[in-house]
């Protein structure tokens, strides 16, 4: 399960994640896609074409909230109630986002202990943390921590690479 951020402070990074969720839809029967900013929305069925630039079409034209604000928790709750049967007790869920969140922290927190309960691994992205003087000061960033099994950065092909032996050690 690939959930990513695509809102205005992920823009710089949004096309490429998307493009590397549209390969995995398209390698992987089994891999559901969302997108969040201040709403969740799926996109496994957008990204699930052949043509990468239609498929990117698609998912930009599906999702209403593209470069606006964050609200990773209410997200993430609507993932954990409306898909979290659907998706099952054994998934592995990324996360791809920067953890800057304009809801309650404690929202986000108790919506990642439920994802976390719910699923066989948690894994975040956060392309800051790439930065050598990064600290996951953000409140949001704060609160999901605790409920992650691995933190990466996300910024680049070898942080994906290093995601990819993650998920492959999983299966």
């Amino acid at each position: 399960v690939l959930v990513c951020d695509v809102s205005g402070s992920m823009a710089p990074y949004a096309r490429v994640l998307l493009q590397y969720l549209h390969a995995a839809v398209a390698t992987h029967r089994r891999v559901e896609v969302f997108a969040f900013g201040t709403r969740l929305t799926r996109l496994t069925r957008e990204l699930g074409v052949r043509d990468p630039d239609l498929a990117l079409a698609r998912a930009s034209e599906a999702v209403a909230d593209w470069s606006g604000g964050t609200r990773i928790g209410h997200s993430l709750g609507v993932l954990n109630r409306e898909y979290g049967r659907r998706l099952g007790r054994g998934s592995v869920v990324v996360i791809l986002s920067d953890g800057w969140d304009r809801g309650e922290p404690e929202i986000l927190a108790d919506e990642m202990a439920r994802l976390r309960r719910s699923s066989y691994r948690v894994v975040w992205l956060n392309p800051l943390k790439a930065a050598p003087d990064y600290e996951p000061l953000a409140r949001g960033m704060a609160a999901a921590l605790p409920h992650t099994d691995h933190f990466l950065a996300g910024n680049s092909l070898a942080s994906l690479a290093e995601l990819a032996t993650i998920l492959e050690d999983t299966r």
